[in-house]
């Protein structure tokens, strides 16, 4: 499925009408140039599953951990990581589980766990995007 985003808002009300169609359990792959909107998209995800708390990118802390919503969700960026080995000293595997969903940014997994869903995001200037969902 490939949709247009002119904002955005755009851009995260894509995002809610994907998190309407998550059980819980899968794994969102999202791809795209630094800048490219992923954390948006994010943003719109966590608001429609009913987590309050603002979602912000987790470079720096790899891994962030979003409760009180629909499904837990766990947002993560392997943008830092050089070498998978990393991946389970920081105990990645534990936030795949049935009532959550994982968002992972960069992805560097050999063999990701869930339903995968990858979401392309091609900026197209200003704020126009291009988003490719495939998957779903």
């Amino acid at each position: 499925m490939k949709s247009i985003s002119e904002s955005a808002r755009d851009t995260m009300e894509l995002a809610a009408n994907i998190a309407a169609r998550l059980k819980g359990g899968e794994t969102l792959l999202l791809s795209g140039r630094l800048g490219a909107g992923k954390t948006t998209f994010t943003k719109g995800l966590a608001e429609a599953l009913g987590i309050k708390k603002s979602v912000v990118s987790p470079t720096f802390t790899i891994i962030r951990e979003y409760g009180g919503g629909r499904l837990k969700l766990y947002h993560i960026d392997m943008y830092r990581i050089e070498d998978t080995a990393e991946l389970s000293e920081l105990g990645i595997e534990d936030c795949f589980s049935a009532d959550s969903v994982v968002v992972i940014e960069w992805n560097k997994l050999p063999d990701p766990q869930g339903k995968i869903i990858e979401v392309i995001i091609e900026p197209l200037g200003g704020d126009k995007r291009e988003i490719t969902v495939e998957g779903l």
